[in-house]
């Protein structure tokens, strides 16, 4: 059973929880190390990515899970039914209702992309966090495939987070490498020009 994972170090025994991670590796690493050991990883990982889905595509979704407002109890009770619905599995909704408990609720997202990265890295896989102001389609996700191959970047998996504070264009994250071309940024560097010429 999920509920046995605890980022702090307090699951199963011959679990092994990265250290000197964030709360989101953390919770990732203990996942993942359940799902090895119960053999159960090739589910919990088309699971996982069933969840990040759901993040991307709803916002009602989104806005339950990241509310202050919301008491935590029913925050729980209301995601834990609309993953049901959505025909998530009992092992991913247990693991949800672990990171409620915890009050953790808002950093779901950031822990499907921890745990993406990790089963990423785990296959020899690279991981690039593409965050944009607007949900991508089909087409922007080939081109940013293309120019990421272009780059160099062979066997590449596509991590998408949704940043409306961009406003606009893409913020696109390999390893230490980063490329900024959000309109955020550009507005940015537009200030400080404007700054220095006065």
């Amino acid at each position: 059973m999920v509920s046995t994972i605890t980022p702090s170090g307090g699951a199963s025994p011959g679990t092994t929880i990265a250290s000197g991670g964030g709360l989101t590796d953390r919770y990732a690493a203990a996942l993942y190390a359940h799902a090895e050991d119960v053999a159960a990883l090739d589910v919990v990982v088309a699971e996982m990515e069933q969840l990040g889905k759901l993040i991307q595509a709803s916002a009602d979704f989104r806005r339950l899970i990241e509310s202050p407002l919301i008491d935590v109890q029913h925050a729980s009770r209301a995601a834990l039914a609309v993953l049901e619905q959505a025909g998530v599995g009992k092992p991913i909704r247990d693991f949800v209702g672990v990171v409620a408990s915890n009050r953790r609720l808002r950093s779901l997202p950031a822990i499907v992309a921890a745990f993406a990265a990790l089963v990423a890295e785990k296959r020899g896989v690279v991981t690039a966090f593409v965050a944009s102001a607007h949900a991508l389609n089909d087409v922007q996700r080939q081109q940013i495939r293309a120019r990421l191959i272009e780059a160099g970047f062979g066997n590449v998996n596509i991590v998408e987070q949704l940043e409306p504070e961009l406003l606009g264009g893409l913020v696109v994250r390999v390893g230490a490498r980063l490329y900024d071309t959000s309109l955020k940024s550009r507005l940015q560097r537009l200030q400080y020009a404007m700054k220095g010429a006065a």
